[in-house]
């Protein structure tokens, strides 16, 4: 069943100490609906990203260490050395699709992140699907019932993950064009939200998603073994998910991926996106304009 705005922050806010999440649940709803995260700060009140811009909540008691663990505890259900992989990772996938960051003093062995203690933030991303996102821009980028491969660019914050998960939903499902099996590379669990392999979030009826995997390996494992008509992947950030994509390309795979950045000539001033785009891996290109609350669509042909 579909949550509304509201109703995800106040999941989300549940996860707080009562004398913490009082003062949030009193909010307005039309604030409720507009926030993006809850940040919690030894020493600070709570705060919250509205829109993109953070405002502290009035009236609220400073958050302590005690807190952060509490936080901690009731996210991982008290099974801490459960979700241990995902901490190392400076993450925690929570019911209902919800993403927790943490800070803290981090301890090391023999190179590698073992765990984070003295926890000093929190961040609590509230997850939200925002049903019916693409349905302006699919239809621009197919060409004869095919998706045409497609990148999607913004600044952080601008939203590519949201268009790229609503993308993914109805390519599945069908409707602008027959159903697609759509394969899914979701390192960092953004995209599915993957809690005790159920996902969290709707990516349509045949979709197959592989979480938690670094995305080349991902990417190469589902082209193998899951014979997908489109292959998508959030955040393209090194030379290995190039190689992966480009594997794809070759075997006639319709590709879909994000990536930072402002529009095409940003790009192009950086090795690795311009090397994407001179390979011709993808035809066309969704820029996302954020303007005040809203956001707008610019597709071009590549």
């Amino acid at each position: 069943m579909s949550v509304s705005w509201e109703g995800r922050f106040e999941q989300a806010a549940s996860l707080l100490p009562r004398h913490l999440r009082q003062g949030l649940f009193s909010l307005p709803p039309e604030q409720k609906a507009r926030t993006e995260e809850i940040r919690l700060r030894t020493g600070r009140p709570v705060s919250l990203n509205i829109d993109g811009r953070e405002t502290g909540v009035p009236g609220g008691p400073a958050v302590t260490e005690g807190d952060l663990r509490l936080v901690l505890e009731l996210a991982s259900q008290s099974s801490v050395h459960a979700v241990l992989d995902r901490i190392r990772s400076g993450f925690l996938t929570l019911p209902g699709g919800h993403r927790m960051g943490l800070c803290g003093t981090v301890a090391v062995r023999d190179g590698a992140v073992e765990s984070v203690r003295h926890l000093t933030s929190l961040n609590i991303r509230v997850a939200k699907e925002v049903r019916g996102a693409a349905e302006p821009v699919l239809p621009r980028l197919l060409e004869g019932g095919t998706l045409l491969s497609t990148l999607i660019v913004s600044p952080p914050g601008g939203g590519k993950t949201t268009l790229l998960r609503d993308l993914i939903r109805l390519l599945s499902q069908g409707g602008a064009a027959e159903p697609m099996r759509v394969s899914v590379a979701d390192e960092r669990g953004e995209l599915a939200a993957v809690y005790r392999g159920m996902p969290q979030m709707d990516l349509g009826p045949h979709t197959d998603v592989l979480d938690g995997c670094p995305k080349a390996e991902g990417l190469t494992m589902l082209l193998r073994g899951m014979g997908p008509q489109v292959l998508a992947v959030d955040e393209v950030t090194a030379r290995g998910d190039l190689r992966a994509l480009m594997d794809a390309a070759g075997c006639g795979v319709s590709l879909l991926a994000t990536a930072h950045g402002a529009g095409a000539e940003q790009l192009r001033q950086r090795p690795l996106y311009r090397l994407m785009l001179r390979e011709g891996l993808f035809r066309r290109l969704v820029v996302i304009h954020r303007e005040g609350g809203q956001r707008r669509y610019e597709v071009e042909v590549l």
